[in-house]
């Protein structure tokens, strides 16, 4: 009886977690979102683009052929760029944040930038984990 009640919950997890995620097409995105992608990544292609309901946010995700993954708000403006270590785009990150990390990190990249409900997170080559508010003030500064 324990195993049928942990099997039902294991599959019940499963369909909760399948159906939060729904694969679609780069043109079912928002207009903000397929434009982004067209400015920051035109060097690379999308490999799969789907609706999230990630921490009951309703958004989309976005995986592309280089590995980046970029999420976007529902309304379609960015959430989320994560180069997976390597350095991302900066002509969408506030100016203020970029020139920081050129004052204080200058032979360093940015890796993944990540707009969280009341601050900034951005990781840097060197493993420098940074916080900024979201007016780009910066809260922390330290290496992992």
């Amino acid at each position: 009886m324990k195993k049928k009640i942990i099997f039902v919950a294991l599959l019940l997890g499963f369909v909760i977690s399948a159906s939060a995620q729904k694969k679609i097409e780069v043109s079912e995105l928002p207009k903000p979102s397929q434009e982004f992608l067209k400015k920051y990544f035109s060097n690379t292609s999308v490999e799969i683009a789907k609706k999230d309901a990630e921490h009951g946010e309703k958004g989309f995700e976005v995986i592309l052929k280089d590995g980046t993954e970029v999420e976007f708000w529902k309304d379609g403006s960015y959430r989320e760029v994560d180069g997976d270590g390597k350095p991302i785009p900066t002509g969408f990150i506030p100016k203020i944040i970029n020139d920081y990390v050129a004052q204080h990190y200058p032979n360093e990249k940015i890796t993944h930038i990540d707009y969280g409900h009341k601050d900034l997170d951005v990781d840097l080559t060197n493993k420098i984990d940074l916080e900024f508010t979201k007016e780009g003030q910066i809260l922390k500064d330290k290496k992992e």
